[in-house]
C-alpha cells in the first residue's frame, strides 16, 4: 500500500509568504564588481536590502579619514561597522539635503564614529526628499 500525502497548496503558500515576511531583515547584499575599463580600479559599491524587500545599490566609502562631506548632496548616508567574520551591521542611516555638511560634521558623523562605524554607504538614487524619507524607515533598525 502505497503511503500517500496530502498536499494543501493553498496552506503551503501561507506558510512561504509567512516564511517570507519573518526573514524581512535589513541586510547588505554585496555585489561583485570588476575591474574598470582600461585597467581602472573596480568600484567599491553594495546593496542594501530594506523590510520591504527593496535594494538599495550604494558606494562604499571609507570612514576613518575625514569624507569630503560637500561631495555627498542629496543622498541617504549609512554608517556601517563590519565584525570579524566581515558581516556589515547598520549603526545608524540618515539623509542628507543639498547642504549636509553642517548637520552630518557636527552631530551624525561623530555619533556613529563612537559608536564603531568603520564605513560610509551612500545612496544617490532617491528621487526627493520624500523619496530619501521613506528609504530611511525602510532602512531603519531597532537601536539605529
Amino acid at each position: 500500500m502505497a503511503n500517500k500525502r496530502a498536499l494543501s497548496w493553498s496552506a503551503a503558500l501561507r506558510d512561504l509568504k509567512d516564511d517570507r515576511t519573518r526573514r524581512q531583515d535589513v541586510r547588505e547584499e554585496r555585489l561583485r564588481t570588476t575591474a574598470g575599463l582600461r585597467g581602472s580600479p573596480a568600484l567599491a559599491l553594495s546593496a542594501w536590502r530594506g523590510r520591504s524587500g527593496k535594494r538599495y545599490v550604494v558606494g562604499v566609502h571609507a570612514i576613518e579619514e575625514q569624507p569630503d562631506l560637500s561631495e555627498i548632496g542629496e543622498a541617504v548616508v549609512m554608517a556601517v561597522r563590519r565584525d570579524t567574520a566581515g558581516i556589515a551591521q547598520l549603526v545608524s542611516v540618515a539623509s542628507s539635503g543639498e547642504s549636509p555638511r553642517e548637520h552630518l560634521q557636527r552631530t551624525w558623523l561623530a555619533r556613529v564614529r563612537t559608536s564603531g562605524a568603520t564605513e560610509m554607504h551612500v545612496h544617490r538614487l532617491a528621487e526627493n526628499e520624500a523619496a530619501r524619507a521613506a528609504i530611511v524607515e525602510d532602512l531603519s533598525v531597532e537601536g539605529a
